[in-house]
């Protein structure tokens, strides 16, 4: 937590300067590639889109994750943004197996597996999206799908290290 509350103190200095102002929303539906090659695979494979959609079924709670994480939860410091991070990781974990509960008899059905293996698979989806976030996401990162990437980019100094304003 100590270096991520790093990242966070650099992203509240940046958020705090005159150049710090919020851009635009944008998304890129399920961030790291995930909806870029869900649409190849729907290309190759129609079949594929008949069950499951031309976009993953879960891309709604990707955006929702983006809009929390494109204004870093419009946190008021450092500690709450870290809280709020990691509040919108596990609503993104949460909707995804919801996603998937919601889909069960279809997709068992489908399939002809039983509805606990489809279960357990939106859970493992889920699980793998949670540490992908965790691990990609952090402020500071410079990556297009961190917490607060409608901000500026920001860099952890010595100060930020150090946890002094």
């Amino acid at each position: 937590m100590n270096f991520e509350m790093s990242s966070h103190r650099a992203l509240e200095r940046v958020r705090a300067s005159e150049d710090g102002a919020l851009a635009p929303f944008t998304t890129d539906g399920c961030s790291g590639g995930l909806s870029s090659v869900w649409t190849v695979v729907v290309d190759r494979f129609p079949g594929f889109a008949s069950v499951h959609g031309n976009i993953p079924p879960w891309e709604a709670c990707c955006i929702d994750h983006d809009r929390v994480y494109h204004s870093a939860g419009m946190t008021a410091d450092a500690q709450a943004s870290f809280e709020a991070r990691l509040l919108a990781d596990e609503a993104l974990k949460l909707c995804v197996v919801e996603t998937g509960e919601r889909r069960l008899a279809e997709i068992a059905g489908v399939y002809n597996v039983e509805e606990t293996s489809v279960r357990e698979a939106y859970r493992a989806i889920s699980n793998a999206l949670f540490i992908a976030v965790r691990f990609g996401g952090a402020p500071c990162s410079g990556l297009p799908w961190r917490w607060g990437y409608g901000f500026p980019d920001c860099y952890v100094t010595p100060k930020d290290l150090l946890g002094k304003p």
